[in-house]
């Protein structure tokens, strides 16, 4: 019995809404029991910004994750800061290390750190950076399949952005392979 407690944390334009509502989709289509609960700062751009995910084989009693998280992937240092502690211990956190030098200090979770900007950068779209920490996140969790999260990016983005599925695949793989080191 898997159940994934996630937190996608970051400014608002990291994407971590999309990575959110991604996640959630490729489990509805795997069938899972998905549950997904934005939240957003009192500013429209460039404040804070995150998603509570859920993704488990049982039904999902209730979308709040409260210091009950199996993983949080991070985009930004004030993230980390708040939600550091919301991690059980033994689970997971996954840092943006090109936006965050600070180290968690956490030695009860397992931290990782991926330099998903620079990763980003060298597929030649920094807007990916986002998809570059769910393909980490999805090599360490295992909580949805890479190919159900292109599914969902048709599914929630529409055919007139299909065409970036390509560059997405690219971006998961490469979030992967950063873990994998």
């Amino acid at each position: 019995m898997a159940v994934n407690k996630v937190i996608c944390a970051g400014f608002g334009g990291h994407g971590v809404m999309s990575m959110g509502q991604l996640l959630t989709y490729a489990g509805m289509l795997e069938g899972k029991e998905v549950s997904w609960l934005p939240s957003y700062g009192p500013e429209m751009r460039g404040g804070t910004a995150n998603c509570a995910v859920i993704v488990s084989d049982t039904p999902v009693g209730s979308p709040v994750i409260t210091n009950d998280a199996t993983s949080a992937v991070v985009m930004n240092l004030p993230s980390l800061i708040k939600f550091e502690n919301d991690v059980v211990a033994g689970g997971n956190i996954l840092v943006n290390s090109s936006l965050i030098e600070q180290k968690v200090e956490r030695t009860d979770v397992t931290a990782y750190y991926i330099p998903a900007n620079e990763l980003a950068a060298e597929l030649g779209n920094p807007k990916v950076a986002n998809m570059v920490m769910l393909g980490a996140f999805l090599e360490i969790n295992k909580a949805v399949e890479t190919e159900s999260v292109l599914d969902a990016f048709k599914k929630v983005f529409g055919p007139s952005k299909e065409k970036f599925v390509p560059l997405n695949r690219d971006a998961l793989l490469k979030g992967a392979e950063a873990v994998r080191k």
